[in-house]
């Protein structure tokens, strides 16, 4: 059997195997319910273009685990409820799956991302602020 060349390809399709990934519906109906707080990793540059999803937390790539990290000092009050189920929300649903694996990899087992990031959400139809208005 010949061994898969290592990329990110590979590192994609492994992440994904421990991920619980939601679908953008799924996703606003937990969000909605207070089951789930969106995440919105995306980089001030994509939210101007393509608009956010309301009530989502931004907290750009770079500072992610550092933010929700329950023991980091740099952690934000969210980080603070055990009950967390962060769904990482990135442009098209691939750097938001490496990130939500990060998070699991520090100690967040609920963490997840959304099938198809913000451009599914949009797509779907559901609620967003325009960047434009």
């Amino acid at each position: 059997m010949v061994t898969p060349e290592p990329g990110i390809d590979r590192l994609l399709d492994q992440v994904r195997e421990r991920l619980d990934r939601v679908d953008p519906v799924t996703a606003q109906r937990a969000q909605r319910d207070g089951r789930a707080v969106l995440v919105d990793i995306r980089p001030a540059a994509q939210r101007a273009e393509f608009g956010e999803i309301p009530d989502a937390f931004v907290i750009e790539r770079n500072v992610l685990e550092w933010r929700l990290d329950p023991r980091s000092a740099a952690r934000i009050d969210l980080a603070d409820d055990p009950r967390l189920w962060p769904i990482i929300v990135c442009q098209e649903g691939y750097a938001s799956s490496l990130a939500a694996a990060s998070l699991q990899d520090i100690g967040l087992p609920r963490a997840t991302d959304l099938t198809g990031g913000f451009a599914a959400w949009q797509a779907a139809g559901l609620p967003v602020v325009d960047p434009h208005r």
